[in-house]
């Protein structure tokens, strides 16, 4: 039985700097990927590539066996630390501008009941991120926690089969950071998500995980650094994702 998402010999190369080398991963349905490691050894370039947003130099990925295609597509989202919202537009607009690009897609908008299904189905989607009282609100006059359950809205109103989290909660203090763990955990299981996060926070990583990745060098060469990339170091499973905690 092949896995769900399969990483093959992948490369990443930026002129004659490896980024990434000799990745093979496979990922199965479900799972919830924490990636840590230092800073450039490659997680955000990974995420890139998953996304259809880069190529790799090298290598396959494939998706239920099939070469995933190379451009994004809606199997995919993804939510950056910074918040991916439009200052222009309210919160329902944003969540139902997705919608408007992938069914009409030379106008970006929709008219009549195409219109009005997209409309519910965005409202719908605002009050499983917990903003059903802000439809009409515009980006600046919401909290950066309230900005970031937008983003992730626009992310998941195209029901991905992939979300792909970078740093998603690393601008976010305390409090609302927990509150956004409780979330993110109840979307991935209410949507039957596979997600594949970012972090720099270790606690995060093993909090939220099913399996925490580590990318790394595993070869130095102090005359040419950039001449190695990264490859994942350390793989470790910690539970099935029935176990996680809510």
């Amino acid at each position: 039985m092949s896995a769900f998402l399969s990483l093959r010999d992948l490369w990443v190369e930026y002129g004659d700097k490896i980024v990434l080398e000799r990745v093979n991963l496979d990922i199965a349905e479900g799972s919830f990927v924490s990636v840590i490691g230092p800073s450039g050894a490659g997680k955000s370039s990974l995420l890139r590539v998953i996304l259809g947003q880069e190529q790799p130099t090298r290598g396959t990925i494939l998706l239920d066996g099939a070469p995933l295609p190379p451009e994004c597509g809606p199997d995919r989202g993804v939510v950056f630390q910074r918040y991916s919202v439009f200052p222009h537009l309210t919160a329902l607009q944003n969540t139902m501008f997705a919608l408007e690009c992938t069914q009409a897609p030379l106008l970006a908008r929709l008219f009549g009941a195409a219109r009005d299904k997209a409309r519910a189905e965005a409202a719908a989607m605002l009050e499983a991120v917990g903003l059903g009282d802000s439809l009409h609100l515009y980006p600046a006059q919401m909290s950066g926690g309230m900005q970031q359950r937008l983003a992730i809205a626009q992310a998941l109103i195209q029901r991905p089969r992939i979300l792909l989290l970078d740093e998603p909660f690393g601008a976010l203090d305390p409090g609302i950071r927990a509150d956004m763990h409780k979330l993110i955990t109840q979307l991935w299981r209410d949507f039957g998500l596979t997600i594949i996060m970012v972090t720099h926070d270790l606690r995060e990583a093993f909090a939220l995980g099913t399996r925490v990745l580590t990318l790394d060098k595993r070869r130095h060469d102090p005359q040419a650094p950039h001449r190695y990339g990264a490859t994942a170091v350390y793989d470790l499973t910690l539970r099935p994702r029935t176990d996680v905690a809510a």
